[in-house]
C-alpha cells in the first residue's frame, strides 16, 4: 500500500489536477504506472532504432549524420584538392552506413534495460525532465551498446581503404594534441557517434510521448499518461 501511495503521489505531483483528473489518477495502480512507463519506453526506443537503422538513417539526417572530426576535415580538404574527393566521400558514407548497421543491435539491450527497471527508476523518470528516460538508457546501456556496436563498425570500415589512412593521420595528430585520442581511431569514433545519434533520437521519441500521451502504444500507457495531462 505504501508503494502504491508513493507512485500515486509522484503522478499527482506532475500536474495540477482538477477533480476529474484526480479521479483518473486515483484509479491508477502502482503496477499500471510502472507498466505504462515501460510500454512507452519500449515503443519510443523501438521507433528510434527503426528510424536510424533504415537506409540513410544516419547519412540522411543532419542531426545525427557522422562527419569527419573537425581536425581531420583539413585532411579531407587536401584530398579533394588532389582529386581524391571520391575517397573522402566514401569514408564519410562508410562511417554512416556502419552506424546504421550497428544500431540494429540496440533493441534487445534497450528492452532488457526497460525490463530490469526498478520502481525507483520509474519514479525518477516520471518526475524527471523531458529526457529523464534517455538519461536512464545512457546510464544502463552505453557500455553494452559500445561492445555490441564496435565489431560491426570495424567490419564496415575495414572495407574502405581510406579508413587505414584516417587512423594513421589521426594517430599522428593525436600525438601532437591536435585531436582527442577518442577521435584518433575511426572505429571508436564511429561507435561513439552512433551512440550519440541513438540517444538523440530516443530523446526525441521521449519528448513526443510526453507531449502526446494518447499516441502511446498500449491502453495502459494511454490511461496513465493521459491522466497526467
Amino acid at each position: 500500500m505504501r508503494s502504491k501511495a508513493l507512485i500515486l503521489g509522484v503522478l499527482a505531483g506532475l500536474v495540477t489536477c482538477g477533480h476529474a483528473a484526480a479521479q483518473n489518477l486515483a484509479a491508477i495502480t502502482n503496477q499500471d504506472a510502472v507498466q505504462a512507463l515501460k510500454d512507452a519506453l519500449v515503443q519510443g526506443s523501438g521507433k528510434a532504432v527503426s528510424q536510424l537503422s533504415a537506409p540513410n538513417g544516419f547519412l540522411g539526417n543532419p542531426q545525427v549524420k557522422i562527419p569527419l572530426p573537425d581536425t581531420i576535415k583539413r585532411v579531407e580538404s587536401g584530398l579533394r584538392m588532389i582529386g581524391m574527393g571520391r575517397q573522402a566521400d566514401e569514408l564519410v558514407t562508410s562511417m554512416n552506413r556502419a552506424a546504421e548497421m550497428a544500431v540494429k543491435e540496440a533493441t534487445p539491450l534497450l528492452v532488457s534495460s526497460v525490463k530490469s527497471m526498478s520502481v525507483s527508476d520509474a519514479k525518477g523518470i516520471l518526475t524527471g525532465p523531458d529526457d529523464a528516460a534517455t538519461l536512464y538508457f545512457k546510464r544502463t546501456t552505453s557500455e553494452a551498446l559500445t561492445q555490441r556496436f564496435l565489431p560491426i563498425v570495424k567490419e564496415m570500415t575495414a572495407k574502405v581503404q581510406l579508413a587505414q589512412q584516417y587512423n594513421g593521420l589521426a594517430g599522428q595528430a593525436a600525438q601532437y594534441g591536435l585531436i582527442s585520442k577518442e577521435d584518433a581511431n575511426i572505429d571508436l569514433y564511429v561507435t561513439r557517434k552512433a551512440l550519440d545519434g541513438l540517444f538523440v533520437v530516443i530523446a526525441e521519441q521521449e519528448r513526443s510521448i510526453r507531449r502526446d500521451p494518447m499516441g502511446a502504444a498500449t491502453s495502459v500507457a494511454k490511461k496513465v499518461f493521459g491522466s497526467l495531462r
